[in-house]
């Protein structure tokens, strides 16, 4: 007998007697928004791809409050494969929090995270599983070398990945956008994915100290059913996301190193000038030929004026970086249905 084997026996003995204490190799967690025709395949290939390989596992769909047949297909599924599991929205709430709420419940000694659509090859979990076991990484990111999507999008996609390897120091990188990852647990339990952060999971495992990455070269289906839920809108929001990311690793916990700094030089450059200007005004009362008058000076508004923002930037900049960073509505979700 196997030790994956004799893992697998043990897992199903601890379901029964233990429910509250499993051992589990695999959590595959997939994020859904209206893909009720490619799930019945999807399932039924990740269970034939576990069962060849003995795997103890649990696929754990996240439904983003599709307005389809989702979820009906989902209760199907359950009721033949008791290693499937739902959360389903009350709502749409995107991509990052789905992920960030089937992270928080995964059980499974590696998370496996795929898309819905069938782009993603569950023939890959095995060769994941064993990067993540036997090599040491703590996170695997798969690369879709060659795409099947139209040049609106790898085009795009390739510059955003070029700036997203420069801004997180991860070299080794070629897509960080992949849906197809793999994790060690103790990483996914020690991240927090909001907005739409699930682009840069990799440099967000990085920020909490889990450098180990490493990446592989996945097969990338062309789309079956359906048509995307992207538009170009995301590439825009995505440097946007990468500004934030960066910004909070390099000052996120300290503020005021950089809200400091620069209301602080804005309020120096100001004063020195409002000390010029009145420098000028008594130099002008003394003289009978030289008059200077601050009210008609547009020096004396800009001098003042940058000491007020100066002060406004030091106060309220890192004060609502700080307010929004730690909201503790920010990922509260509605939660229709678990089971």
């Amino acid at each position: 007998m196997t030790v994956r084997t004799l893992k697998s026996a043990i897992f199903h003995l601890t379901a029964v007697f233990r429910p509250n204490y499993i051992i589990m190799d695999i959590s595959v967690v997939i994020p859904l928004y209206n893909e009720e025709e490619s799930l019945p395949e999807l399932a039924q290939w990740i269970e034939r791809v576990m069962n060849a390989n003995g795997f103890s596992y649990e696929i754990l769909f996240v439904n983003d409050g599709s307005t389809d047949r989702s979820m009906r297909v989902i209760h199907e599924l359950a009721e033949k494969n008791p290693a499937i599991h739902a959360i389903s929205f009350s709502r749409n709430y995107g991509k990052s929090p789905a992920l960030n709420v089937g992270f928080r419940r995964a059980q499974g000694d590696v998370v496996i995270t795929m898309d819905a659509d069938l782009q993603d090859s569950p023939d890959e979990i095995p060769e994941l599983y064993r990067m993540i076991t036997e090599d040491g990484y703590d996170l695997v990111s798969g690369w879709k070398k060659k795409r099947y999507d139209p040049l609106s999008k790898t085009i795009p996609t390739k510059l955003f990945n070029a700036t997203a390897r420069k801004v997180s120091g991860i070299k080794n990188l070629h897509d960080f956008n992949c849906g197809l990852k793999a994790y060690r647990n103790e990483v996914i339990k020690h991240i927090e994915v909001y907005g739409d952060m699930h682009r840069y999971i990799p440099y967000l495992a990085k920020n909490a100290g889990y450098k180990k990455i490493g990446e592989k070269v996945v097969h990338h289906q062309a789309r079956k059913y359906g048509h995307t839920k992207f538009g170009l809108d995301r590439f825009i929001n995505g440097y946007l996301d990468l500004g934030t990311l960066w910004f909070q690793s390099k000052f996120g916990i300290k503020p005021m190193h950089i809200f400091g700094l620069l209301g602080s030089l804005m309020f120096l450059i100001g004063f020195i000038a409002v000390v010029t200007v009145l420098i000028l005004k008594i130099v002008s009362m003394n003289s009978s030929t030289y008059h200077f008058y601050l009210t008609n000076s547009v020096y004396f508004y800009l001098s003042l004026a940058f000491m007020v923002l100066g002060v406004q930037f030091f106060c309220t900049g890192f004060i609502g970086e700080l307010i929004t960073r730690n909201s503790a509505e920010r990922n509260n979700y509605l939660i229709s249905e678990e089971f």
